[in-house]
């Protein structure tokens, strides 16, 4: 079986280069990415969803449950990095590398509390995986992605960890120990007219 690792639709928190509050919706782009996304996966066996329930990823996890039938279950561990007092500014009006290893932001979680809020996560995907008779689908947040890979997945030889995921973009990992990447940040489902610079780490 597999755990299918998916980032959010795009948000115009995202496509205005904005430090993302909890509440930000899909824009029109990401609900059609989000469309793209629930009719490529509607048929691959997937029995259980997880997801963020901040707006962004809610909404992208709601569109798949709407093509698979199968109810989303909310998890907060699955929450992007909270940037506390930088929510809501654009990242060309800041001073800071909000990424920077030392950086803490004021009012919100170091790159330490995050880590380790994403290491309870990742146990709790464990537990839904193994309880899963077919593919669970984790619907979260491109840090949230990062760190899962950095610190608890394998990747292929020639494969780095990322911060940049594309909007959608669907990460295959094989659901048992050692937790092999078997497909990264893909976003196949997506055209020209729906494809979002995957490269960028900006809004997330």
């Amino acid at each position: 079986m597999s755990i299918l690792l998916i980032r959010h639709g795009e948000t115009l928190g995202n496509a205005n280069r904005v430090v993302q509050v909890p509440e930000t919706p899909l824009s029109e782009r990401g609900l059609s990415q989000a469309s793209r996304l629930a009719d490529r996966l509607a048929h691959v066996g997937i029995t259980r969803i997880l997801a963020s329930d901040y707006s962004r990823a809610a909404m992208t996890a709601q569109s798949l449950s709407a093509s698979t039938g199968i109810a989303v279950d909310s998890e907060p561990l699955l929450r992007e990095r909270n940037f506390g007092d930088h929510r809501g500014t654009r990242y060309d009006d800041l001073e800071v590398d909000l990424f920077g290893p030392s950086y803490s932001p004021p009012g919100g979680e170091d790159w330490e509390v995050f880590h380790a809020r994403v290491e309870r996560a990742w146990h709790s995907i464990r537990q839904a995986a193994a309880q899963a008779p077919g593919k669970l689908a984790v619907v979260t947040h491109g840090l949230v992605l990062y760190s899962l890979i950095d610190r608890h997945l394998v990747l292929s030889d020639d494969e780095e960890p990322t911060m940049g995921f594309a909007n959608t973009s669907v990460t295959v990992v094989e659901a048992r120990d050692p937790w092999r990447v078997e497909l990264l940040n893909c976003s196949a489902h997506l055209d020209e007219s729906t494809a979002s610079d995957k490269k960028t780490v900006s809004g997330i």
